[in-house]
């Protein structure tokens, strides 16, 4: 299980219940976004598992310009030498197709570490196409809904990736997954590695919360509460894929 974090509590919380990986970002509500090198330094200082890092300079889509370009690079210098374990990312041409070119960049870059080709896939025109390209240009594995909004709706293309991966990448569905629908997930796409948030929402600590005035500009998120991995929801998606796993075994 790989647990996407974009707090210290969180990624600690994720080691905690079992989790093998974390993917550290920031703006979970924008599908995660590059985090600071402050928060990927403290994490570092406190887990033991490896963390990779995202390396994306805003939400919204994955066609990115020169100079956003040049954030991500700047980023990667920076998140690199802090001693981040791997990278996701995932970059596209205006086309929908994959941008070979500042993948293949960027890979350069991080190498010998790994790096993980997010659901920017879920946005290509072609999925197979692109996971084929992914494959060629070097990525240990990528994490996808199988161009569905979730894992569950894109499950049987989930499958069809796997097979035509034959062990070349590491499919890793994502998206929407939990207690309900991990089983059916895991045990119809046989894949080994999955990736979930397992969050819940925390009050505030604030003995004083002034409400209606959001900071927020469009997403209007409650103030006085915030999203956090949750330990005992780790053990419980661990426990219920390793279930699976013996089951396909």
């Amino acid at each position: 299980m790989e647990v996407c974090a974009d707090s210290v509590l969180s990624s600690v919380n994720a080691e905690k219940g079992g989790a093998i990986r974390i993917e550290l970002c920031s703006n979970l509500a924008e599908g995660g976004t590059t985090p600071s090198v402050g928060l990927l330094k403290v994490v570092k200082s406190r887990l033991k598992i490896p963390v990779y890092v995202m390396l994306r300079p805003r939400g919204g889509d994955f066609f990115y310009s020169d100079d956003e370009f040049e954030v991500i690079m700047e980023d990667l210098k920076l998140l690199k030498n802090l001693g981040a374990d791997g990278f996701v990312f995932g970059y596209l041409n205006s086309n929908g197709t994959v941008d070979k070119d500042r993948c293949k960049e960027v890979l350069d870059a991080i190498r010998p570490l790994p790096a993980t080709f997010h659901r920017a896939i879920d946005t290509t025109v072609d999925i197979m196409s692109a996971l084929e390209v992914v494959i060629k240009i070097g990525f240990t594995r990528v994490l996808t809904s199988g161009g569905c909004s979730t894992a569950l709706e894109g499950l049987p293309c989930i499958s069809e990736m796997i097979c035509k991966a034959k062990g070349r990448i590491i499919v890793m569905p994502g998206g929407g997954i939990n207690e309900i629908n991990i089983s059916r997930i895991l045990q119809q796409s046989k894949a080994r590695e999955f990736h979930c948030s397992a969050r819940t929402s925390r009050p505030s600590l604030m003995q004083f919360q002034k409400a209606g005035i959001p900071m927020g500009a469009a997403l209007f998120p409650p103030e006085y509460s915030t999203k956090v991995t949750e330990v005992a929801k780790v053990e419980h998606f661990i426990s219920l894929s390793d279930n699976c796993f013996m089951d396909m075994e």
